[in-house]
């Protein structure tokens, strides 16, 4: 494998202790890693930021990593070199990944070949950054684990950001009706903009109200959960007969009457992309390509950050005042 650069060594995130945000050291003498066999090196332009990166840091995450480590497995770039039995790509394709192996918060990346996906001309780096956990987990919610149909109703609860704002795009494409909440006027927009019919103020007291006023005595289908710490018990209120709840994001516990269940025989599922097998894997993926084709699939890139501030980074995403789109890191 030849290096573009004669440099062996690149600009990377370290962790070397669980902890806050400040325990991310940016080092700038970290090795270049080299592909092995089925795997490829990516010149990173852009990776995304997810809430996950933040609990794995944090050390309150089920998977732990072996320190030091470097976070990031939502990268967008080109490949700059592959290892023995890659024949998907070569030196100079636009990609983008769901994982990478040495850390995508890098110049640059080590993934698995079979976790890259070529990225279309129609979408820049900070768009491909935006796709793979976002856009994998919310199909994987709706139609793997919550067996979603063309005419159901879903409720997106936290539709401005990543997972939110990829939930709506996919399922108003497959036909449901699609409702979305969000904390800020411009989030509500936001889900509008991107396939929701309807939005509502989740930091007003009232809104639970004005979903039911809505529904009407139905309910909801789906409810695609990204804090299920502060909503699960009103989300019970919310289902229609054998709802379901997708468990997408939680920070912390909260006590549910589980009779709530009962009255409907609804259901509460927890979602995770890690456990997909390779066969639900290449099914999003080919579901996710076809709307990249198709035009329907447009990420929404929120904040921006260059690698220098990703503590900032880490900080507003689980502080921020609500979402509008994708966090993304530029190199």
């Amino acid at each position: 494998i030849t290096m573009a650069a004669t440099r062996s060594v690149m600009r990377a995130v370290r962790v070397f202790e669980f902890g806050g945000p400040e325990v991310l050291k940016l080092q700038s003498d970290v090795s270049i890693p080299h592909p092995k066999e089925d795997q490829v090196l990516i010149k990173v332009h852009a990776c995304g930021v997810n809430p996950v990166e933040t609990y794995i840091r944090s050390g309150n995450y089920a998977r732990k990593p072996a320190l030091p480590y470097t976070p990031g497995s939502d990268v967008a770039g080109v490949i700059e070199g592959v290892g023995e039995h890659v024949t998907a790509f070569k030196k100079g394709d636009r990609v983008f990944t769901i994982s990478t192996i040495s850390g995508g918060y890098a110049d640059y990346a080590v993934a698995a070949a079979n976790r890259v996906f070529p990225l279309s001309d129609k979408l820049d780096f900070r768009q491909g950054a935006a796709i793979g956990i976002p856009y994998f987990t919310a199909y994987r919610a709706l139609f793997q684990k919550g067996r979603a149909k063309a005419g159901e109703s879903v409720l997106v609860h936290g539709a401005s950001g990543g997972v939110g704002i990829a939930t709506c795009q996919i399922a108003r494409a497959y036909g449901l009706k699609v409702l979305g909440t969000a904390g800020t006027e411009e989030g509500m927009n936001v889900a509008l903009r991107n396939g929701a019919h309807q939005a509502f103020n989740h930091r007003e007291a009232n809104y639970i109200n004005k979903i039911k006023e809505y529904t009407g005595t139905e309910g909801v289908d789906i409810i695609i959960e990204m804090l299920s710490n502060v909503n699960l018990a009103t989300d019970l209120q919310l289902l229609s007969y054998a709802g379901r709840v997708m468990v997408v994001g939680c920070r912390g516990p909260i006590e549910i009457n589980p009779r709530d269940t009962m009255s409907k025989e609804s259901s509460i599922i927890g979602v995770s992309l890690f456990l997909a097998t390779e066969e639900e894997r290449r099914e999003c993926a080919t579901a996710l390509l076809d709307g990249i084709e198709a035009g329907w699939l447009k990420p929404t890139v929120g904040s921006e950050y260059p690698l220098e501030k990703v503590v900032k980074a880490h900080e507003d995403i689980i502080h921020s005042s609500g979402a509008q789109g994708k966090m993304v890191l530029l190199l």
